[in-house]
This record gives C-alpha cells, structure tokens and sequence, in this order.
C-alpha cells in the first residue's frame, strides 16, 4: 500500500470513527426513556414501571408497581444531560393514593445523597414477612428530610421530621388506636436516634427514644392508658406489669448487638387528667 492509499484508508477509519461518535453522543442525547428500562429495572428494587415515555433525561411512568403487583401511582424524573461528564442530581416524583414522594438524589462516590425529601405513606403499604412484636402499624406517615446520606441504603449522616397521623398498631388483642405523634431523629456515624412525642390529646400520650445501628436496636419507653379504651388497656398489660400508678416501663432491644441507650430517654403515656 503506498503512502497516498494508507493516508486515504486512515482517513476513511476516522471519519467513520468521529461518525460513530457523533451518533452514540446523538443516541444518549435523545434516548427514549422505554429504551433504557431493561437497563434500569434491576436497578429499581423490585419496582415495576409500565407506560413508559419520554426521554431518560425527563419521563414519566404510567404504572408504577410493587414486585407483588400493587399499584403505587405515577412517576416523573428529570436529570440533566451534564450528568453525562459531573455528576448531577436526579429530581423525583412519586404520586399514588397511598403514596406520594418528592426528592432529589445525587451518587457521590459509594454514597447516595438525598436532599427536599418529602414523604407520605400509608403505612398499610407496609407488609412485612414478620408482624413487630409491638403490633403492625397503620395510620399516615408524613416525612421531611433535608438531607440524608447513605452508606449501602444505611444512613450515616441525617435529619428528619415525621408525624404520624391516626396511628394504630394490629395486635393480637385487635386494633390498638393510639392517636397522634411527631418523630424527630438524626443519623450520626451510623447511629440513628429518634425521639416521639404525642400530640397531647391522644389515647396515648407519650415522649421517648428509639437508638439503632447496623448491629442491632434499643427502645426505651413507659406507657400509660389516656382513655378508657378496653383494648388499649388489653394491649398494655401484654407489654408488663404496670406499677403503682399505672404506667408500664419497657425495654426492648434486639439484633445482634444492642446500643447503648441514649443519654435522654424518655418515652411516656399519662391518663388523661393524671399528672
């Protein structure tokens, strides 16, 4: 081959080259978001998403299903296209009867970084293998997170506030109504601490402190009937004995090392018109 030829074949190889380019870069510019699903579906943690349009960058989801087939409502997401070469946060929007979700989440490294998380559960989504030994809880789950930053799905560092509204727990002695209550908790170095106070009128009033960690948990909590409700009280003397005033003292921890309590735990519920 003489030098005029080879000049001509390298030249052909990089134009053919930069047209390849141009295309993949034209290809992800514009990618359809339904494309993309088989790619992102093992990413998605056993969530379903069916209707699919749009682009990767900004789409929508028709259909957003839970791995045993329940409907969660409709999903939008919006990235920029800078995420391509820096990273970027991903906007989220869940909606659903009994569910509705906001966020932004950005990877950093190993790490994921949630911030503006606005959260509302019906918490009768939650069907856990196993029922809590306390009871399963049922009510609305409202939740705010400014930020939140996560180590393989656990939170090492974070702060929230949630309300928990018409809250109830089914036992073993039937439905335990329980009212209203605010959760406050942070994670530091793993560790999550959260503390609930009622709103002071429910059938149970009550302050308190809940610690975990990757290793295990630890609840600390004295209870005590408001109201005269006959299955609260059912419910209460499975917990323990009361004492002379009627408030039942309980401690609970569990996994496989349980943390050292709280330096201020509180959790108490007081008959209504008891001091």
């Amino acid at each position: 081959m003489d030098k005029q030829s080879s000049r001509r074949w390298r030249g052909r190889v990089a134009l053919t080259a930069s047209l390849l380019l141009v295309a993949v870069v034209v290809l992800a510019w514009f990618l359809p978001a339904r494309w993309a699903l088989p790619w992102l579906t093992p990413r998605l943690h056993g969530l379903r998403l069916a209707q699919v349009s749009g682009l990767v960058w900004q789409g929508r989801a028709g259909e957003v299903r839970l791995a045993d087939g329940r409907l969660l409502g409709t999903a939008s997401w919006q990235v920029s296209r800078r995420v391509l070469w820096s990273p970027q946060p991903l906007h989220l929007q869940l909606r659903g009867p009994q569910l509705a979700l906001e966020a932004s989440a950005l990877k950093a490294g190993e790490d994921v970084i949630w911030k503006g998380v606005h959260l509302r559960a019906d918490l009768a989504l939650w069907r856990p293998r196993r029922a809590p030994s306390l009871g399963l809880p049922r009510g609305e789950w409202t939740m705010q997170i400014d930020r939140a930053q996560l180590q393989a799905g656990w939170p090492v560092q974070a702060a929230w506030h949630a309300r928990w509204r018409d809250a109830a727990l089914l036992t073993r002695v039937g439905t335990v109504a329980l009212g209203t209550f605010d959760v406050s908790g942070s994670a530091r170095a793993g560790v999550i601490d959260a503390r609930l106070d009622d709103d002071g009128d429910s059938p149970l009033q009550a302050t308190g402190n809940l610690r975990l960690t990757p290793l295990g948990w630890r609840l600390q909590a004295r209870l005590r009937a408001r109201s005269a409700d006959p299955v609260l009280h059912r419910w209460l003397a499975t917990l323990g004995k009361p004492d002379a005033d009627g408030t039942v003292h309980l401690q609970r921890v569990g996994g496989l090392a349980a943390p050292a309590a709280p330096a201020s735990v509180t959790l108490a519920a007081t008959t209504k018109g008891t001091p």
